[in-house]
């Protein structure tokens, strides 16, 4: 697994003080991924009683992250592991 991020996915991410290993996770061990328009994924990872969303695309084993953030949970119906 390649991963590169775009500079808005990184400047987005040092505001949101998310760190690259957690990114790299949530794209290694997703609890959910959805397929979003123009191609893109979307990654979910309940962290705690954060959700983290990464959105990304991927070609192959290449992945380039477009963003990431936190969320609460209930807003996209997601289950407590």
């Amino acid at each position: 697994m390649n991963i590169d991020y775009t500079e808005h996915a990184t400047e987005k991410m040092a505001e949101r003080d998310i760190s690259k290993k957690v990114v790299e996770r949530a794209l290694r061990e997703p609890d959910k991924v959805l397929n979003t328009e123009f191609g893109r994924k979307i990654a979910h990872k309940l962290i705690k009683d954060r959700l983290l969303r990464v959105v990304y695309i991927q070609e192959n084993d290449n992945y380039t992250v477009i963003t990431a953030y936190y969320t609460y949970p209930e807003r996209y119906e997601v289950e407590e592991h």
